[in-house]
């Protein structure tokens, strides 16, 4: 059995090779074979001199590649272009994996109907996290851990393929095809979507998928992101994102003025909440700022909606 893992790089040189020295201290069974492709996104870092001067990862130097147009997809474009193997591992910069993560990966595909994998989150803390962190947005800081049982997507499991932590089958990428250049993070600007995109794809192409409790990575958890600003633009552009696959694929629900109505009805409850706390004074409590994020959500979606016309890219692979 062959993986590919592919890691998109923006100028996070020693974030990098944090995570390339924890997959050499990964565990790995014998008859997997696996190649690392990093794809270099444009960064003016030290990265291609990481990369080019790293030892060996798992029995062999990793793959460079270079790609100039700046965006997270387009990057993974690039280098799905250059797979050759059973299985595709995707893995993002700023994480370290598992001790576990490639034998669980081995067992996983022992499973001729297994087609995709994916894991927990769990957070590797820059900072102390603050008393307002909203528990109702975990994703935002890269913690997603929905528990200790195998869950099977679309059954028992209503989450997504996290693409920072996942494995497909080969055959199954070539049936879905590339990833949707008008979404995910393009430098500094926090547009994502693309995780959510991919896995409606594959779940509508007959994939089957699970989440798997020990296929486990480290995210990094920067200072940065543990502020009132980061959660509040994340949450903006997320709208921004999810209004533009709403536009390409309509969720199936009640919308109103173009936009689905349970925004709407998130948004005024989070109002009320928000009314609350002002008159017991909380407004920076836990749940005061979960509420306030519902009306971010709601603005991101209205903005991407009505003022953003994505721009097709011949990069799209």
């Amino acid at each position: 059995m062959k993986l590919d893992v592919i890691i998109a790089t923006h100028n996070r040189a020693a974030l990098l090779a944090r995570l390339l020295d924890s997959l050499r201290a990964a565990d790995r069974p014998p008859e997997l074979y696996v190649r690392v492709i990093v794809v270099d996104n444009h960064s003016t870092d030290n990265t291609r001199e990481i990369v080019l001067s790293t030892a060996p990862v798992l029995g062999a130097h990793p793959v460079y590649l270079y790609e100039p147009a700046l965006g997270k997809t387009i990057a993974l474009n690039r280098a799905l272009k250059s797979v050759d193997a059973d299985l595709v591992g995707f893995l993002d910069d700023d994480e370290e994996v598992d001790r576990k993560w490639l034998t669980t990966i081995w067992r996983a595909f022992q499973d001729p109907s297994v087609d995709f994998i994916s894991g927990p989150y769990r957070p590797n803390w820059g900072a102390a996290p603050p008393p307002w962190l909203p528990k109702a947005y975990p994703a935002i800081v890269g913690w997603i851990d929905p528990g200790d049982h195998v869950l099977k997507y679309g059954e028992n499991y209503d989450g997504i393929m996290m693409g920072g932590n996942a494995i497909v089958r080969r055959a199954m990428i070539d049936r879905v095809g590339p990833y949707n250049v008008d979404l995910g993070r393009t430098g500094g600007r926090l547009t994502t979507g693309e995780d959510a995109d991919y896995h409606d794809r594959l779940m509508a192409a007959g994939a089957r998928g699970y989440y798997l409790p020990d296929l486990v990575i480290y995210h990094y958890v920067p200072p940065e992101r543990l502020t009132k600003r980061y959660h509040r633009q994340w949450c903006f552009y997320r709208g921004i994102s999810l209004a533009h696959i709403d536009r390409v694929r309509r969720q199936q629900v009640r919308h109103l003025f173009g936009i689905p109505r349970y925004l709407f009805g998130e948004a005024a409850h989070g109002l009320v909440n928000l009314a609350r706390a002002a008159c017991r004074r909380t407004l920076d409590s836990e749940h005061a700022f979960s509420s306030e994020l519902r009306l971010w959500d709601l603005a991101g979606f209205f903005y991407g909606k009505y003022f953003v016309r994505p721009k097709k890219r011949a990069a799209a692979g």
